[in-house]
């Protein structure tokens, strides 16, 4: 019998990682035979864990054994426990190092981008249509269909699309504080957004987020670049509707004078996501993402990190890479924001991975957590921000945001992502308007089975291809993108109903 197709991950570990179907009774290594059939991506004992002892996998610490488990056996949720909770050595800064910049061989890297009035670059050049309240999000849905249908872009192919960004909150909120706040910089970062050529923001009027209180807070100037009126001034729907359409008439010409031009990759912000995981996220697409982030980096760009649950356990592999001690405690002070924020909602960390990551082969948060920090790449932490804040290093940072995808891409492309990298294993669907996604697959049956959604296969990795290969592949797949080349959500339409900011507060 052939030897099955398994991955040993580091000498330290006490599992290894089934690469294909492993059948009941194949070997496994050092004399161990599989005690039973396990899936591709799943775990296998490689000697014997004694009830209570770790369960380790890239030498570090994933779960405890909740059983004995005997060498051979499937390693998942019947036999693993999270276990309580255990020291972490954080080590502070102790890995970070100075800027890298360019290898011997790399060359500076350019795109083909807009120039916006504010400086910053472009990757997409849309007309987006925001509302500051869910009250008026079915009316920002008819101005954008009214548009399209009268044929608005008929004479502009240079503009991407006028895309309605809807949205459920605005009222029922407290006028203040940490909900308040968020939601501002989450729709200010989106009306300032670079992919934005003009925006159009429509409100209702009596809501508690106000449309001049925005205006007044980030100072901002009506012109050819931002508009907005209310459906209580404009005198109600139909006319509201008039209006836009007609705002958006006057916008599009302005939009329609940008041209692409070569812009340098250092005004890249790239955002880094996963969503479905399975056992393959950490050893084929994260790790190759993590060196197209590095990538950028060195060529003076920004890779931004987030999905906080999603780190947990793994934290402090961020903390060592810090560049100052004070950025590393801010990424434990996150931590310990959430183990508060969870359990207040009756929640618990652990809550993850979802039914679809365990059956890709996740046990544990603490499994997938060292996956989705293989995204980041190796570079020094330079910043850790808040929901939506804009960002203002360049470098490797980290956004805090929920783990949920959506959510999450949300946060990031309020603070300033132009172009996004999404992983996956078990197959997410996903776009997001006005910023391209590029889709990874984990595994080579995933990208066969959703070709029409996937945009990389990664999955080749494990037949040979290295992480510095597929790397390089992502890069330029970032660079191509951002100039221009539309990615397969893009053309499937997805990214109108995925605009969701996070919803802290109480709703009252």
């Amino acid at each position: 019998m052939d030897k099955p197709h398994i991955l040993r991950l580091n000498d330290a570990d006490n599992i290894v990682v089934a690469i294909a179907e492993v059948p009941q009774g194949a070997p496994v290594e050092g004399g161990i035979r599989a005690s039973r059939r396990i899936p591709r991506g799943h775990k296998i004992a490689a000697g014997a864990i004694a009830s209570g002892q770790p369960i380790r996998k890239f030498g570090q610490i994933i779960g405890f054994a909740s059983t004995d488990i005997a060498p051979g056996d499937w390693v998942h949720e019947q036999n693993v426990t999270m276990g309580g909770d255990f020291a972490r050595d954080y080590a502070f800064a102790s890995e970070a190092r100075p800027p890298e910049g360019l290898r011997q061989g790399e060359t500076p890297a350019h795109f083909q981008g807009f120039r916006r009035p504010d400086g910053r670059a472009g990757t997409r050049n849309y007309i987006g249509i925001l509302s500051s309240v869910n009250c008026s999000a079915t009316v920002i849905d008819y101005i954008a269909d009214q548009a399209m249908r009268s044929g608005l872009l008929d004479d502009y192919p240079d503009i991407d699309g006028i895309v309605a960004l809807p949205h459920g909150q605005g009222c029922g909120m407290a006028s203040k504080g940490e909900s308040f706040d968020l939601l501002a910089r989450t729709q200010w970062g989106y009306a300032s957004h670079p992919n934005f050529a003009a925006v159009l923001l429509v409100g209702l009027g009596c809501e508690v987020f106000q449309i001049a209180r925005l205006k007044d807070i980030y100072g901002i100037a009506e012109g050819d670049h931002f508009q907005s009126l209310t459906i209580q001034d404009s005198g109600g729907t139909r006319k509201t509707i008039e209006a836009g359409v007609e705002r958006l008439r006057d916008l599009l010409p302005v939009a329609a004078r940008a041209r692409r031009e070569p812009i340098p990759a250092s005004e890249l912000t790239l955002a880094l996501q996963c969503g479905g995981s399975d056992g393959y996220s950490s050893l084929t697409a994260n790790p190759a993402l993590g060196v197209a982030a590095d990538m950028l980096v060195r060529q003076g760009g920004t890779a931004i990190l987030s999905e906080t649950p999603e780190i947990f356990g793994a934290e402090h592999l961020l903390t060592r890479r810090a560049e100052t001690p004070e950025i590393g405690r801010q990424i434990v002070d996150l931590i310990d924001w959430w183990r508060d924020y969870t359990t207040r909602n009756g929640g618990e960390m652990n809550n993850n991975p979802s039914p679809g990551n365990k059956a890709g082969g996740l046990t544990t948060i603490l499994e997938k957590s060292l996956g989705a920090v293989a995204k980041g790449g190796t570079s020094t932490l330079r910043g850790v921000y808040r929901y939506a804040e804009r960002i203002d290093r360049k470098g490797f940072v980290y956004m805090d945001t929920p783990g949920y995808d959506p959510v999450a891409a949300t946060g990031q492309v309020a603070g300033g992502a132009n172009v996004l990298c999404f992983t996956t294993g078990r197959g997410s669907a996903y776009g997001c308007k006005p910023v391209p996604s590029i889709k990874l697959a984990t595994n080579t049956p995933l990208f066969q089975r959703m070709e029409g959604d996937m945009d990389i296969n990664c999955g080749d990795i494990v037949d040979g291809v290295t992480l510095e290969e597929k790397g390089a592949q992502i890069f330029d797949a970032i660079l191509a993108v951002a100039s221009g080349r539309k990615t397969k959500s893009e053309d499937l339409g997805y990214g109108r109903n995925e605009f969701v900011p996070w919803q802290i507060g109480a709703v009252m």
